[in-house]
């Protein structure tokens, strides 16, 4: 059949331009995926990508945090928990779900046009832009102090609080290892300041992602003091502490409310979890009294 019409001119026929032939849709394609504006499909999309998202940000960031960052000599500290690391992760990937069913009514408003998240920066200008930066860190630093706090109150900790307090000595992956109404709360301050606040929807995206980068970075254990900024910004540092005293050190980003409500608690040299790690580690010959790594041969002489 192929040898039968390979001897027709095809360059010849003229061809009608496929972007001039009626296109209609297809007649199930509708029913397959409903319209764009169907809220179960949009509810669907935003659970997806949420999931998605969330998943590899705390993949991502947690793994580079922990390998490149933490100190795994943290791991000997006489609190830090049998297969912690496995448990904190098993916690999160349960937690995250959740959290993102519990955040979907503000997702779908936003995707619907109820928030007051706008497009064009033309509309506010690249000031207000500046300043919206600066009114949503405000905001969530000061809201989320206060229901960070009340989670630490006898009534309400040990039914929604306690079980991110399991992590004593924490690592980047108890970042999201909490009850899933915990994680709720702690977000209902971002989800609402678009609602009572013109962002740019850009701006905001970058301002959310960043936000769960922070949230897995202040679990590093990463115990610096003596630096001018620990009076300014809730470091590493101060979360380590909070974690290690519970009721210190309720903040987000910036210590002035642990300072002004008398919660804070400056990260000092001698409160550095690291020391109780090295003298269990060296009650287990693994290093020496000034805290270098013995190594194998010397144990076996030993």
């Amino acid at each position: 059949m192929w040898l039968s019409i390979s001897w027709i001119p095809w360059s010849s026929i003229k061809r009608t331009p496929t972007s001039s032939l009626p296109t209609a849709p297809h007649p199930h394609s509708q029913c397959q995926h409903g319209p764009r504006d169907s809220i179960l499909r949009q509810c669907i999309s935003i659970l997806v990508i949420t999931q998605l998202g969330a998943s590899l940000l705390y993949w991502i960031f947690s793994s580079f945090s922990y390998y490149f960052i933490f100190d795994r000599r943290l791991e000997y500290h006489p609190r830090f928990l049998k297969n912690q690391v496995r448990q904190e992760i098993v916690s999160s990937m349960m937690a995250i779900p959740w959290i993102n069913i519990f955040t979907l009514p503000f997702f779908l408003a936003e995707v619907r046009g109820k928030s007051l998240l706008y497009t064009r920066v033309e509309d506010y200008g690249w000031a207000w832009m500046g300043v919206s930066v600066v009114l949503f860190m405000i905001w969530n630093d000061f809201l989320i102090y206060w229901i960070h706090r009340l989670e630490h109150h006898p009534s309400v900790y040990k039914y929604i609080h306690k079980p991110h307090h399991k992590w004593i000595m924490p690592t980047p992956w108890a970042a999201l290892a909490f009850h899933p109404l915990d994680g709720y709360v702690q977000s209902l301050p971002y989800h609402v300041f678009v609602f009572v606040c013109p962002v740019q929807k850009y701006l905001y995206m970058t301002m959310f992602i960043l936000v769960q980068i922070w949230t897995i970075f202040i679990h590093d254990g990463d115990m610096i003091s003596g630096h001018w900024l620990e009076k300014y910004i809730n470091s590493p540092a101060h979360h380590t502490l909070h974690h290690l005293y519970f009721t210190v050190n309720y903040g987000q980003y910036f210590t002035w409310a642990d300072s002004y409500f008398d919660s804070h608690r400056a990260p000092r040299p001698e409160l550095d979890p690291l020391h109780d790690a090295l003298r269990v580690m060296r009650e287990k010959g693994l290093v020496d009294e000034k805290g270098n790594p013995i190594p194998a041969k010397d144990k076996k002489k030993e």
